[in-house]
């Protein structure tokens, strides 16, 4: 995915499937600097982590 997207994805107020690894992920922040998103499993919000938005696929 790109950072353009990802932040669509972000700002939108439907809930977009977005996976990592092939866990659906919900996304928290993005770095456009770096590249980098701040995410964290679906239901689980204390299980955050910071992963390339390359790595992020829309379903």
């Amino acid at each position: 995915m790109d950072i353009n997207r990802a932040r669509e994805i972000l700002q939108s107020p439907s809930m977009i499937t977005v996976t990592y690894n092939g866990s659906e992920i919900y996304i928290k922040d993005l770095n456009a600097e770096t590249g980098v998103a701040k995410v964290h499993p679906v239901g689980q919000h204390d299980q955050n982590q910071e992963v390339p938005v390359k790595n992020l696929i829309e379903k």
